[in-house]
């Protein structure tokens, strides 16, 4: 898309009129980790009794099945998406794959930072655990505490290893996050800390064109024409979505809530959606 003005829309209902094909956001669209956001709910729902495909894309370092266990909890109807796609998920894959062509040694050191202790991310996976920075011979970035810790606590974690040039993945590559105490520094921050502090990263998620991929291929590739992705973040909802060749829309709720103008973060990243909309509703 050209630098023209975005069309501002009043609610989803418009765009069901004109797209197929529906990649949603979670975090900052939906919900914003503790309740549904208002008329998220019955507009995921609307989608679906119009005949469209919903498909729930994420970076979420969770696996997709916690994920969508958390949606239900919120209130989301069950059957009200087809499919979801978090780049917990594509990491998992990946790294299965890895495992099965002899690319990760099996029984492999591995640090897991998340959140509330999950494990999703490695469930399944012969990798085993490590607390300590000095054995440690992968990290997997799958989520930020930065409520609970400051960025002190990672620098201080993650400095040897990073010295030592331990691979590390980062399946959650968003730089902010909504939490019950405000917003917060994401995974994607201590990515890049990490890479400051020496060490290489590889980042899974959105905007890298994998996780489109996977999402359209479940979707059934279909004309790129007929799909819209709909995000709260221009650097990864809108670039990757403009990336993948599909329409965006940018709803101002969730990271950019209190923005004011945006044109500063389109230029930035190159990104300008198709359509704006203050909040993720029917009409």
């Amino acid at each position: 898309m050209s630098t023209t003005q975005a069309r501002h829309l009043d609610g989803i209902g418009a765009l069901a009129e004109r797209y197929d094909v529906f990649l949603l956001d979670q975090f900052g669209v939906l919900h914003d980790g503790q309740r549904a956001y208002p008329g998220a709910v019955e507009a995921v729902s609307a989608l679906k009794r119009a005949g469209k495909t919903v498909v729930l894309v994420s970076n979420s370092g969770r696996r997709a099945e916690p994920n969508e266990r958390r949606l239900l909890k919120l209130g989301f109807e069950p059957g009200s998406w087809d499919h979801f796609v978090s780049s917990g998920e594509v990491a998992w894959r990946i790294f299965k794959d890895m495992v099965d062509s002899g690319a990760l040694r099996a029984g492999t050191k591995c640090l897991l930072i998340s959140r509330d202790g999950d494990r999703s991310a490695i469930d399944g996976l012969p990798l085993t655990l490590t607390e300590r920075g000095d054995d440690a011979e992968l990290v997997l970035l799958a989520a930020s505490e930065g409520d609970r810790y400051d960025f002190d606590y990672y620098s201080t974690l993650l400095g040897p290893i990073a010295a030592r040039r331990v691979p590390c993945f980062c399946t959650n590559p968003d730089r902010i996050m909504l939490t019950a105490v405000g917003p917060r520094f994401g995974a994607g921050e201590i990515a890049d800390l990490y890479e400051r502090l020496g060490g290489s990263v590889t980042r899974i998620g959105k905007p890298d064109p994998a996780i489109y991929e996977a999402a359209l291929a479940l979707a059934g590739n279909p004309a790129r024409g007929n799909v819209i992705c709909v995000g709260d973040s221009v650097e990864h909802d809108i670039a990757g979505g403009r990336a993948a060749g599909v329409a965006t829309a940018l709803v101002k709720s969730g990271i950019l809530a209190d923005a004011g103008d945006l044109t500063g973060l389109f230029q930035e990243f190159g990104a300008w959606p198709d359509y704006t909309l203050d909040a993720f509703r029917w009409r």
